[in-house]
């Protein structure tokens, strides 16, 4: 079932089955910002965390016709979905427990817009559609992680009101003594 996002493009509930089509979405993600690096370890993750407790979401266009297959080319931009409406955009939700009260709460595992249709409200759209989701099921608050270097992404959730309550903090090791 889908339902308007916002005009020209709706959301749908993914399932279980999206497993390979969220793999292709995560790495993307990561290539945008680390584009020399391999992450095919990636599928890890989505086999451990991604199940019926995650929900998934997909955005598409609109009206879309679907007769292209997965990597084709439509319109000269490629789309990641052999779906009747190639996928656009995706949102993977987790839970995760507020390690200072202990309540239950939304985590946001993965927001991605493909680059162009990027700065069409999208991301917006689908981070107030997921607040309205983790309202209803009774979350108090939502976290995710951003990278420091991701200018977009960290501008967006300022503007919608997030804040920074604590930081991740990475020491890199070296194997050598």
């Amino acid at each position: 079932m889908s339902e308007q996002l916002l005009p020209g493009y709706i959301i749908r509930r993914g399932s279980t089955l999206d497993r390979s089509l969220l793999l292709k979405f995560m790495q993307r993600t990561y290539q945008d910002l680390f584009p020399n690096e391999d992450f095919s370890h990636l599928e890890q993750t989505v086999k451990q965390y991604f199940s019926s407790d995650t929900p998934l979401w997909w955005v598409e266009e609109e009206g879309e016709q679907g007769s292209r297959g997965a990597g084709e080319q439509g319109n000269n931009k490629k789309f990641l979905s052999s779906a009747p409406h190639p996928s656009i955009a995706c949102l993977w939700v987790g839970n995760a427990i507020d390690q200072v009260h202990g309540n239950r709460h939304a985590h946001i595992f993965i927001l991605y817009v493909l680059p162009e249709h990027r700065r069409r409200g999208i991301g917006t759209a689908l981070m107030r559609y997921v607040e309205n989701w983790a309202i209803q099921r009774g979350d108090r608050q939502i976290g995710l992680q951003v990278f420091q270097s991701n200018k977009p992404a960290l501008n967006l959730y300022n503007q919608l009101g997030y804040q920074t309550q604590s930081l991740w903090m990475v020491k890199f090791l070296s194997a050598e003594k």
